[in-house]
């Protein structure tokens, strides 16, 4: 038989329990509104009372502001030791996996460019914020199947860079697909394989030449910006082998190498990038916090 000591107990638990449900949609609420003003032409989404609670749980964890600005000093810090200057390398924030929420917040702190790896994500989080000025850097693995369904969902609500194009294939489906919008190009970076993984994606350093070479020649609705790599961890030979990939495409091409980017460098390696001449550093989780991937496939 329980006290009634201890029924006293589980009914003041539980009254606080309510309490707190009762302030956290409020306050979800309330930061639902403010988002509707930051993006004009914001188009309201439903989420369940869990996801909801999720997002409020993650915006008290996560200081994404700070974070942005801890990032941002240490780009410039990097920059100064180089000695370049710091308009040079551009910060890409990668939400992916992670709510709106935590994208307007970051947005209300100066950033402009967000990276993502799932197309319909992407295209999702695209057409929830409406037009703006947001760049979008789709990240991630990207089957041609896709390419129609990335380009059409992003194009019209913001600008959309594509970083991990490693095929031919590829790259027509994105020429085809901005058809539809005259006049404007979209801008790709083709990704190298600089660390031979079976696990990682993009085309050999050997032959990303002759792909940038065939992709310039053969897709006039598409413009070259650079190369891209993953890499693996802690290995710096993987940069230093993007340097001179984008090298012998300029080569190629006709163009100067400062004429092309550098996408390479994340959370752990994104100053050491830079001192090797980055200027695309994709940055997710120390600005986001850690992901969940549990509903990902």
């Amino acid at each position: 038989m329980i006290s009634n000591p201890t029924r006293a107990c589980y009914s003041l638990a539980l009254l606080a329990w309510n309490a707190r449900l009762v302030s956290t949609f409020s306050i979800t609420t309330s930061t639902t509104r403010s988002l509707s003003r930051t993006f004009p032409c914001h188009q309201h989404r439903a989420f369940s009372a869990s996801s909801i609670l999720a997002m409020s749980t993650e915006q008290t964890e996560v200081r994404v502001g700070a974070n942005l600005e801890e990032v941002r000093q240490k780009i410039a810090e990097s920059c100064n030791s180089a000695g370049r200057d710091v308009s040079t390398v551009q910060l890409v924030a990668v939400s992916k996996t992670k709510p709106l929420e935590l994208v307007k917040e970051a947005y209300e702190s100066g950033q402009r460019v967000f990276g993502e790896n799932y197309a319909q994500e992407l295209v999702d989080k695209a057409t929830s914020i409406g037009e703006s000025d947001v760049t979008w850097h789709f990240i991630g693995g990207l089957q041609s199947n896709k390419a129609n369904m990335l380009v059409k969902g992003v194009v019209p609500h913001g600008v959309l860079v594509v970083e991990t194009v490693s095929s031919l294939k590829v790259a027509r489906k994105l020429d085809n697909a901005m058809s539809e919008f005259e006049g404007k190009k979209l801008d790709i970076f083709v990704q190298v394989n600089t660390s031979g993984e079976d696990s990682k994606s993009g085309v050999e350093p050997s032959e990303v030449a002759d792909l940038c070479q065939q992709i310039t020649n053969e897709c006039e609705r598409i413009q070259l910006k650079g190369v891209m790599t993953i890499g693996a961890p802690g290995d710096t030979e993987c940069l230093d082998s993007l340097v001179k990939c984008r090298d012998d495409v300029a080569s190629v091409l006709g163009l100067k190498p400062e004429e092309l980017g550098l996408s390479m460098g994340m959370s752990n390696d994104y100053e050491v990038a830079i001192a090797k001449g980055s200027t695309n550093v994709r940055v997710g989780s120390t600005i986001f916090g850690a992901r969940d991937y549990s509903n990902k496939t």
